[in-house]
């Protein structure tokens, strides 16, 4: 702690600071208001403009005028949203002007700066900063290092500092709580005071406590790919989104948050995020889950959900075939498939007209493969599409003599005519040549639904090129290397037809079949994606990887996420940094670690640690707190009241409090039974549904990311997680509780709990 003499120095200048700040407000809000009334003005004007077309220079003068007073209004409009963001930046900073202090002397300088750091850098004339951002160049001092030399990073180079001072600061409404002089990047009390805090259904931003490793990945500029592992609760999630923020702060004017794509978990977590980047000043990203992006190219198949892929039992041959479509061998495999087509085996649709085939498959397999053999996929399409275009121009002459087209001309009422017509001449020099002009109309609007079939690709048989491709897959690599034979393979290739029948996909397919057709119609991806920032990376596979790297070629790549916690991929997890090594450039790829967990309490980190078999690296940061406990019920009657004891006492400590069921029917049961026991909760059925405050009961993968005060696991019985298959499930459900952990069990305990020490948690049998 400081003397007092410290804390009156820092308090008038916290006063100081504050009294500019309302200044400043009042400026802003000065210039909102002159704004208003100069865009009401405008508009006025503009509306008394008189309109002279009468000559052509009256013309143009009212078009002058015109676009002179646009201008003015696009003017001030800028104006208003400039001083409305600039006031919103203000009123944050008043709330909590800065949260440090450094004091530093630049190598030649004659005496030592001091600086503030804040949320946004805030300054009472030109040049003058009251408040430095954190994303600021000399801001990294703070992070990076103890009192003595510390070199940081600006965009001009390298510079090194001598510090003197580090201070951190707790304010609240305009008074200094604390005062806390430290040589650490950040000091543990404020750490420990951050962490004590309780949860809540938002997630919050973390400059005032973020960490030198955490600090390291904010900042990253060089690397093409940047892999975070964190244990659960390490802050790798939160150290991510204040990425997005540095970099949206360092690229101002060049980079902007439409150019960063976030992939979360599910959409729950996504509206669990939303609020940090608004929080620091920043629009959000956009942000959705890898099943959105993929969903929105294919409205007429359903793809696997969320609950379906988590429900799917999965034998060991399913396993089998998963790792092998799954793998970025297969994706290299489904690109030499791809060249393959140029030459032979694209299949083809009719394109049909009234029920009848209009242009064969034959015809278009032959228009196809007429083009040079230098031609790739995508310049063969173009051109197939041009042939096609010309050949239903050609028809249009032909059709017109066709019988039904005669009947529709002379069965048109007077108000079709007059559509038909619009604003074309109506004089004719026969009733032939006006026939054969409504008779044209007729036909082309008719081949509109044809030119659209031909202009989207309709012609092209993706699901019969997909089943193909599969079909063909034991000729292209050796399934023994999968521990598959073909009559295992073959029934798998079966069972995809006849899902692919009814318009279901798996979530492993839906990647091979948009990659493909990507191929085929010689779609690139998108070039103005910047950054792409993939969490929870341990449940995707590397044929997601690879196809997320095709579809965005320009994009940085930050991947984070902890190998214990893979719930769909278990075993492949593992090899995912292997595989991503062969993707990237390995000289422009990170790896950080952060095996430091802060969300828990040292008992519950040392708990959930002692689930997995290599969960040592797991180091727990030193906040204490009560050990969870397992409680022992000989019936669901029984177990359900031990969730109601504990709720109770739960309720009266904590503010978000959530069970966690293994499946959603698990959860939708035990919601049932405290319903009828008049025990209010929310049960979250869906990822589209919003976290509330109260009671939640959540299916295990839905709550990947998410944190609360307290956690009660329902039933964690030798039935529901019974072998080693379930370790990073049962962990990943553990972890998520900060301050309190409760696991129930009906009958025999999970065997998972042999490996952790029996002082580390309370067991209480019923």
């Amino acid at each position: 702690m400081v003397e007092d003499s410290v804390r009156k120095y820092e308090q008038a200048h916290l006063d100081h600071v504050l009294d500019e700040i309302k200044k400043a407000e009042a400026k802003a809000n000065e210039k909102i208001s002159t704004a208003k009334r100069d865009i009401r003005g405008i508009n006025e004007q503009i509306n008394d403009i008189h309109l002279n077309t009468t000559t052509y220079s009256g013309m143009m003068d009212t078009a002058l005028s015109f676009r002179a007073q646009q201008q003015m209004l696009d003017e001030r409009q800028n104006s208003w949203q400039h001083s409305s963001e600039h006031l919103a930046t203000l009123q944050r900073l008043e709330k909590q002007p800065y949260f440090a202090r450094i004091d530093f002397q630049e190598k030649g300088a004659e005496k030592p700066e001091t600086v503030y750091i804040g949320l946004s850098s805030f300054s009472d004339r030109p040049d003058h900063f009251l408040i430095y951002d954190w994303r600021a160049p000399i801001s990294s001092v703070y992070y990076e290092g103890k009192l003595g030399k510390v070199s940081y990073a600006t965009p001009v180079g390298t510079q090194e500092v001598n510090m003197t001072l580090k201070r951190q600061f707790q304010i609240k409404d305009g008074t200094i709580v604390t005062i806390f002089d430290t040589d650490e990047q950040v000091g543990d009390q404020m750490l420990l005071s951050a962490l004590g805090n309780h949860s809540s259904t938002k997630m919050k931003s973390i400059v005032t406590t973020i960490q030198r490793t955490q600090n390291q990945i904010i900042r990253d500029t060089k690397s093409d790919l940047l892999f975070v592992q964190g244990a659960a609760g390490s802050g790798k999630t939160a150290a991510v989104l204040q990425r997005v923020a540095w970099l949206l702060y360092r690229y101002r004017g060049n980079l902007s948050s439409s150019q960063v794509v976030l992939f979360s978990p599910n959409q729950l977590f996504n509206d669990y995020i939303d609020q940090v980047l608004p929080e620091l000043g920043e629009h959000n990203m956009v942000q959705m889950t890898y099943f959105q992006f993929v969903n929105q190219r294919v409205p007429r198949l359903h793809v696997q959900t969320l609950a379906q892929r988590f429900a799917a039992g999965q034998t060991k041959q399913s396993r089998n075939i998963q790792r092998l479509l799954t793998s970025l061998r297969y994706f290299k495999e489904t690109g030499r498939y791809a060249k393959h087509l140029g030459h032979a085996d694209m299949r083809f649709r009719n394109i049909m007209f009234n029920s009848k085939v209009f242009i064969a498959k034959d015809k278009i397999k032959e228009i196809y493969y007429s083009f040079n053999n230098n031609y790739n996929l995508g310049n063969r399409l173009d051109g197939t599409k041009e042939a096609l275009i010309k050949y239903l121009n050609h028809r249009v002459s032909t059709e017109m003599r066709s019988k039904w087209v005669e009947q529709r001309v002379q069965s048109l009422s007077k108000e079709e005519i007059d559509n038909l017509f619009g604003n074309e001449p109506r004089e004719f020099d026969s009733e032939d040549q006006e026939f054969r002009f409504l008779a044209r109309k007729i036909v082309m609007r008719a081949f509109e639904p044809i030119k659209r079939a031909i202009n989207h690709n309709n012609w092209i048989n993706i699901n019969g090129q997909l089943l193909h491709f599969l079909r063909v897959t034991p000729k292209l690599i050796n399934l023994a290397d999968y521990d598959l034979t073909d009559a295992q393979w073959q029934e798998y290739v079966n069972r995809f037809k006849e899902d692919l029948r009814h318009g279901k996909i798996s979530a492993s397919n839906i990647t091979i079949y948009l990659y493909l057709y990507d191929l085929i119609t010689g779609r690139h991806g998108d070039r103005s994606i910047r950054y792409v920032f993939v969490d929870e990376v341990q449940d995707y596979d590397a044929y997601q990887l690879a196809y997320l790297k095709y579809r965005f070629p320009r994009a940085k790549y930050t991947l984070l996420g902890d190998l214990n916690q893979a719930i769909f991929t278990h075993e492949n997890s593992h090899t995912l940094l292997h595989q991503l090594g062969t993707m990237f450039d390995p000289e422009k790829t990170k790896v950080v670690q952060l095996t430091e967990s802060y969300r828990s309490t040292k008992q519950i980190t040392d708990f959930t640690k002692h689930l997995l078999l290599d969960g040592e690296e797991i180091r727990a940061f030193d906040r204490n707190g009560e050990r969870p406990q397992v409680i022992v019920s000989p019936d669901i009657d029984h177990s359900v009241d031990a969730v109601v004891r504990v709720l109770e006492k739960y309720q009266q400590e904590h503010d978000a409090v959530a069970i966690i069921g293994k499946t959603l029917e698990d959860s939708e049961r035990l919601y049932q039974e405290l319903t009828k026991r008049n025990v209010k909760t929310t049960l979250i059925r869906t990822e589209n549904q919003r976290l509330v405050n109260g009671v939640i009961i959540v299916p295990s993968f839905l709550a990947k990311g998410l944190e609360f005060d307290a956690v009660i696991v329902w039933n964690a019985n030798a039935t529901q997680y019974q072998d080693d298959d379930e370790r990073q499930l049962l962990y990943t459900i553990c972890s998520r509780a900060m301050h309190a952990l409760t696991l129930t069990a009906i009958g025999q305990p999970t065997p998972l709990l042999t490996g952790v020490p029996q002082d580390e948690y309370e067991l209480i049998e019923e």
